[in-house]
């Protein structure tokens, strides 16, 4: 009989603060060794710990791989309330800072991490390989928790309800032990492990459906080779969103294995060491290959999100229903226009320059009371709250980026090619250590003179306004100084073609000092995506239709034209991120 691997315990700071625990299973080193160059990293159950990984950890044999697993916030040790965190896109968020943890104290490259993610462990896992595409090696969903079975009738409505009239609160899991696995000491100590609990965070419940209605509906973003195993007779967890999501996945490598009689816990059923073998035989066999990087900078003529965007053109087929979107469009114009929002996009398209810096004040105007209630309702829309957390991160991250050049001796230069009236700039600036200087660029003069007049208002100085074009090398190379920070915000979204994309892309590359850096959005996911395309116009008053680029595609891209991604940002409903990358030494 093996011993059991022996575990090391660690902490470290999330980022916001949270101190979360963390184990360690180390392989033997000898003197001046590298302890492992390969890494396991297990994401939990919800009401669990990282703890119960342990006998997972001994039968799976993989003596030559490190192996970390967490207390996600909120569970076993780590800090935060029982149950409770902001949103799943914060453990999501903390679970891309302990990825990263890993790399960097223990020397491991990201395309040798694999990632096992358990129930809600395995959303948490989905949805970051999703949001933030990391190039890892593998990916395990164990009985995933994309739809949990509620059994009360209209369960989610009711809760949306209870929230907004009482706030979010708990609830209890109706889940017993008897019902997770039929061993019944595995039963018994779930029973008596001090470290679980058995409450949820209403809020957490339907972010938790969201997120997972949002990853099961664009699995196809997903490329990572995948195993999902689940139980035939599953409880707590639907088998049908298991099997969705695995049709939709894009994956070259994947495999869905479903274990008949099995309940919920699949590594603590009865029968458990046959999930483990087929664990074990994908984790040798993907480290046996080499890591599977499918090339997508040819997404945009046969990928993914070009057959959506094919249908969305089209005047007939699955998106079209004009008898639904004519009359609201009709609306929109004539009613819609008492709204001083609303007027404005009509006369300058939903996605300029100036519409966006009316979304960014966030100041309800309108002819008469009901223009301002319907200018209320325009601003508070899911992608303009998306594009205000967007503005937020641009300037967290412009901030960390200006740090990082202060840091290395070399005062701090930004260029935005594109930045409209570039308030999230010059507000940016007005908080920034001086001395930055920034130049600020964009096609159109009525945003040059916008800004302008925003910057003499809010009295930053070091700021200058010049025409260019963000897609012509020779435009973008034409700086009084070479820049250190370059930022492209919202340009790329617009344009569905990517031999556009990286022409200014290579530009900018040419253009910023080596070991200088660059701040990129993408739009991954917009669940508005139809309404926006039947019922709004663009900033040449044609419809508004968007080619959604997923990460993966976007952060490659930007690699092909010679940076390395460093970190990215994501708002809490998946829309919107924001990438920060390091400009290689040629």
């Amino acid at each position: 009989m093996r011993t059991s691997r022996a575990c090391i315990e660690e902490k470290l700071t999330s980022w916001d603060g949270a101190e979360l625990l963390y184990r360690a299973w180390l392989p033997a080193a000898g003197p001046g060794e590298q302890p492992a160059r390969r890494a396991l990293i297990l994401f939990h159950r919800g009401h669990e710990h990282g703890g119960r990984w342990q006998h997972v950890v001994d039968a799976l044999a993989l003596d030559d791989v490190a192996i970390f697993a967490w207390d996600a916030r909120g569970h076993g040790r780590s800090s935060g309330e029982r149950g409770a965190a902001h949103s799943v896109a914060a453990l999501v968020k903390d679970a891309d800072l302990f990825v990263s943890h890993v790399r960097s104290r223990y020397a491991i490259r990201m395309e040798d991490i694999i990632v096992v993610g358990h129930s809600v462990g395995g959303v948490i896992a989905a949805a970051w390989v999703h949001d933030y595409a990391p190039a890892i090696r593998g990916l395990v969903l164990a009985t995933p928790a994309f739809r949990v079975k509620l059994y009360v009738p209209g369960a989610i409505p009711l809760l949306r309800t209870r929230e907004k009239l009482l706030g979010s609160g708990f609830v209890k899991s109706y889940v017993k032990a008897n019902l997770l696995t039929h061993d019944p000491a595995e039963a018994e100590r779930y029973r008596n492990d001090a470290l679980i609990f058995r409450q949820i965070a209403v809020n957490m419940l339907l972010d938790l459906h969201d997120t997972s209605q949002r990853i099961v509906t664009d699995a196809g973003a997903i490329h990572t080779p995948t195993l999902i195993l689940s139980a035939g007779r599953d409880w707590v967890v639907s088998l049908d969103a298991q099997r969705q999501f695995f049709d939709g996945l894009s994956s070259p490598a994947k495999e869905m294995h479903v274990y008949p009689g099995f309940f919920h816990a699949i590594f603590h059923e009865r029968d458990r060491q046959g999930p483990i073998d087929k664990t074990r035989e994908f984790i040798q066999a993907r480290f046996a290959s080499d890591p599977a990087t499918p090339s997508l900078l040819n997404a945009d003529s046969h990928g993914y999100t070009k057959r959506e965007h094919d249908r969305l053109r089209a005047d007939g087929g699955l998106f079209y229903k004009p008898l639904f979107y004519k009359p609201i469009k009709w609306a929109m114009s004539t009613v819609g226009c008492l709204s001083e929002g609303m007027r404005l996009g009509w006369r300058t398209g939903f996605d300029s320059g100036l519409t966006l810096d009316y979304v960014y004040e966030d100041r309800p105007r309108g002819i008469t009371p009901l223009g301002r209630l319907i200018d209320r309702a325009f601003l508070s829309s899911v992608g303009w709250q998306g594009i205000r957390q967007r503005r937020f991160n641009l300037e967290r991250t412009l901030h960390t980026a200006v740090a990082r050049v202060q840091h290395s001796q070399r005062t701090p230069h930004v260029l935005d090619v594109a930045a409209g009236p570039g308030r999230y700039v010059i507000e940016a600036l007005r908080t920034l250590p001086a001395p930055v200087t920034a130049e600020l660029r964009d096609s159109r003069e009525e945003n040059l003179a916008a800004g302008r007049r925003l910057t003499n208002q809010l009295g930053v100085s070091g700021v200058t306004f010049a025409r260019g074009d963000a897609f012509d090398p020779r435009s973008i190379a034409n700086t009084t100084r070479r820049p250190n920070v370059a930022i492209v915000s919202g340009l790329y979204e617009l344009f569905p073609d990517n031999a556009r994309v990286l022409t200014s892309l290579r530009g900018l590359a040419d253009a910023v000092e080596p070991g200088g850096y660059l701040i990129y959005t993408n739009q991954p996911w917009h669940p508005q995506l139809e309404f926006i395309a039947r019922t709004l116009i663009n900033r040449e008053g044609q419809p508004w239709i968007m080619r959604r680029r997923t990460q993966a595609e976007m952060d490659a891209l930007v690699s092909a034209a010679g940076f390395r991604k460093v970190s990215t940002e994501i708002d809490r409903w998946g829309i919107f991120t924001v990438s920060l990358a390091e400009r290689v030494a040629a």
